[in-house]
């Protein structure tokens, strides 16, 4: 789990992110261990730093059980999470219940739900790097909050950025990573099962993998 030695590391690379106060005035971000939810709410719903907050309806932060063992991170909102305020909804939410639905899980009960972009990029196109370093702090302060046992990757972008890779999502899956010290897997974004499904299978090989490990932890 993240120490408040490694957080503060994390935070002091690059440029301090800022965000906007209800006045629209910027201020740093605070540390990571400094949140509570309700600030980290907060600062999602006013952060300014990378232009995303231009052209979103609202921040999504995330959704689910706070305390959960099981911590799911997709990539960005889209349109519809835009205009909702939460994450994976639509066609890729109803095909996530599902997949959780196979290994015994529902969204909301031992789960937290959230993606590495809070904010929805343009024509839902990819994240890019600056994207991802600007939206970071809150991800990692998300993980601390939950403490979750496991974390399941869902998508090339959550893979590579919590793994801090290019490799490719077809060499990430199939094995477990570790996430300081937190066990990870990865597997296909549900967006991308609705467009190929020959790779539900796949998919399934590696909810499979994520059941066994969590299973693991639990009778250890």
């Amino acid at each position: 789990m993240l120490s408040r030695a490694e957080v503060f590391a994390e935070l002091g690379i690059g440029p301090v992110w800022r965000q906007r106060d209800r006045q629209g005035h910027a201020s740093p971000v605070p540390p990571v261990s400094a949140y509570s939810w309700d600030q980290l709410a907060d600062a999602v719903a006013h952060c300014s730093a990378c232009g995303l907050h231009t052209s979103r309806t609202q921040g999504v932060l995330g959704m689910g059980d706070r305390n959960a063992d099981w911590l799911v991170i997709g990539e960005a909102p889209g349109a519809e999470e835009d205009m909702r305020g939460e994450p994976f909804v639509g066609q890729a939410g109803k095909l996530l219940d599902a997949m959780l639905a196979a290994i015994g899980l529902q969204r909301g009960d031992n789960v937290y739900i959230t993606n590495v972009l809070k904010s929805r990029p343009p024509g839902n196109r990819n994240p890019e790097p600056g994207e991802v370093a600007a939206c970071r702090p809150y991800l990692l302060a998300q993980i601390e909050l939950v403490r979750p046992r496991l974390i399941l990757t869902l998508g090339r972008f959550a893979a590579q950025s919590l793994l801090d890779t290019d490799e490719s999502i077809s060499r990430l899956r199939g094995r477990v990573h570790q996430f300081r010290d937190v066990p990870l897997v990865v597997t296909y974004h549900p967006a991308y099962l609705l467009r190929n499904l020959p790779d539900k299978a796949r998919a399934w090989e590696d909810l499979c993998l994520a059941r066994r490990t969590m299973q693991a932890l639990v009778a250890a």
